[in-house]
């Protein structure tokens, strides 16, 4: 099972959330890992404290043209759908950082001009956290493209693990590369204005992506009962209601788990499991 836990906005809880789900999993003897995808900000290394034990460049197909044989015909400049190559009078300009490696520029040019290689854009880390399998990337700063990396991070995943997946905040594509193909989606908001925006934003990407999805209330005694009212009416199923606690707070800032110090959340974090794996086979009845 691939559990991916994500948000609409950064700040939510979402790392705290999946974190201490591994954790406890495995704590109970499932055989679990976790892999953050947050590639441009990744900090779950941050209260897990792996060993890593492998490093892995990551690399995407980059043009480069040779002038002599470029004919400037333009092919390449009318394929490009991400402005990365720009043909103007007896000149080629190249972009590498817009360029999204997909090789119709390649493909497309008549006077075989253009050959591709490998542009290093970050790196994929795999090791042991706590005693379970740990994986995470780094994209390269400057580096627009974190596709690439989540992608490179996925690929190395267990089939036979249970995953918990921490991902990018947000709606875009660096979101929709990490949730897409897993099982369920554990959506974390606030109670607040901003996190019902964000909270409707993000279900609407879930919907398209139809994946069933539950949601994660962080600090759920503040603010007022609109995300909880927009969750009754999506009829997304509440799986864990996380009071505002200072003693998380502290956990949080000094990057310790949530379930080795205060072990009374150790039930709960078991029970959300439990809510989604019967939603997970229910839906595959």
């Amino acid at each position: 099972m691939k559990i991916a836990v994500a948000s609409g906005k950064g700040g939510t809880g979402k790392t705290t959330i999946a974190t201490n789900l591994a954790l406890v999993l495995h704590g109970e003897g499932h055989d679990v890992e976790y892999a953050d995808c947050d590639v441009e900000a990744p900090n779950g290394h941050l209260f897990l404290k792996p060993e890593i034990a492998e490093t892995i460049t990551v690399t995407k197909p980059c043009p480069e043209i040779d002038t002599e044989k470029c004919t400037h015909c333009g092919e390449c400049d009318k394929a490009c759908q991400f402005n990365a190559i720009l043909c103007i009078k007896t000149q080629v300009l190249l972009f590498r950082e817009l360029c999204h490696g997909c090789g119709a520029c390649a493909l497309i040019c008549p006077a075989e001009a253009i050959t591709e290689k490998p542009r290093e854009v970050g790196v994929a880390e795999i090791g042991i956290a706590k005693g379970m399998r740990f994986l995470h990337g780094r994209l390269h700063i400057g580096e627009p493209l974190s596709p690439v990396v989540i992608a490179a991070i996925k690929e190395r995943l267990d089939p036979d693990k249970i995953t918990v997946l921490d991902a990018p905040p947000g709606s875009t594509c660096p979101t929709i590369e990490a949730i897409r193909r897993t099982d369920h989606i554990l959506l974390v908001a606030e109670p607040t204005p901003f996190g019902l925006n964000d909270l409707e934003i993000a279900y609407d990407v879930v919907r398209e992506l139809n994946i069933p999805c539950s949601l994660a209330i962080n600090r759920s005694d503040i603010g007022d009962d609109r995300v909880k009212r927009f969750a009754d009416a999506k009829e997304i199923p509440v799986v864990l209601e996380i009071p505002q606690d200072r003693r998380i707070a502290e956990c949080y800032s000094v990057g310790d788990m949530v379930v080795e110090e205060l072990p009374e959340y150790r039930e709960t974090f078991l029970g959300v499991f439990e809510k989604i794996a019967g939603e997970v086979t229910c839906q595959k009845k």
